[in-house]
């Protein structure tokens, strides 16, 4: 994990497995992907604490088993 230091001015997107609760959501930044080659993610809950920064693979493996478990 990472301070989101670089990501202040990022479009975050909520993924759609978060649902509609609000506790548990999960964010990722799509247009950083390009730019940088790594996917970065956060807690919506604490936008400026930690994010992630996943290689895609990783991320396409983490969306993948998300939607196994839906």
């Amino acid at each position: 994990m990472s301070p989101n230091h670089g990501l202040a001015l990022t479009k975050w997107v909520r993924s759609s497995y978060s649902g509609t609760g609000g506790n548990n959501c999960v964010e990722w930044a799509p247009a950083h992907v390009a730019a940088s080659g790594v996917v970065p993610v956060r807690d919506s809950k604490n936008p400026d604490g930690p994010a992630l920064a996943l290689a895609p693979q990783a991320w396409a493996d983490f969306v993948a088993h998300a939607a196994d478990q839906a």
